[in-house]
């Protein structure tokens, strides 16, 4: 009986370990993710990032992490996981606890340039909303992002 226990507070431990681990990675895995997007952007232009963000089978997509393009005003050019909201105002979008997330976006890219953002978004993958951080950045007139799912 005691091995029993044992045997499955270390499995229990180790579950908790693989969870936490997988969040970091992802996380880390979002803004490699917005970085390789941007020296597509310096590399290739507007036209093709954007038509390759938007492929979402493409290299800006994966499972559910993927970039996400926005001007200073809030207007969507590029989605990897929704391509209806592209040439939408979104800066008066606010996620389920009314955090004007969007206006939150283009005020860290005005006066940071760059950084991380928490919200409430819908899940691609399991189609729930849940927490999401995003890291963002600013290049030209434009806000480069990719959110982990916590």
């Amino acid at each position: 009986m005691k091995k029993s226990v044992t045997a499955l507070v270390v499995c229990f431990f180790l579950i908790g370990i693989m969870v936490s681990s997988g969040n970091a990675s992802s996380k880390e895995e979002a803004k490699a993710m917005v970085e390789k997007a941007i020296a597509f952007y310096k590399a290739n232009g507007k036209e093709k990032t954007f038509a390759e963000v938007n492929n979402t089978k493409g290299k800006f997509t994966k499972g559910d992490l993927y970039v996400f393009v926005y001007d200073m005003t809030g207007t969507v050019h590029a989605h990897g996981a929704n391509l209806k909201m592209i040439g939408k105002d979104l800066s008066d979008i606010k996620d389920p606890d009314g955090k004007s997330f969007v206006k939150e976006r283009i005020e860290l890219a005005k006066t940071k340039g760059k950084g991380w953002q928490d919200y409430k978004f819908t899940n691609p993958v399991t189609k729930k909303v849940e927490q999401k951080t995003a890291w963002i950045e600013k290049v030209d007139e434009f806000i480069f992002g990719c959110g982990a799912y916590k």
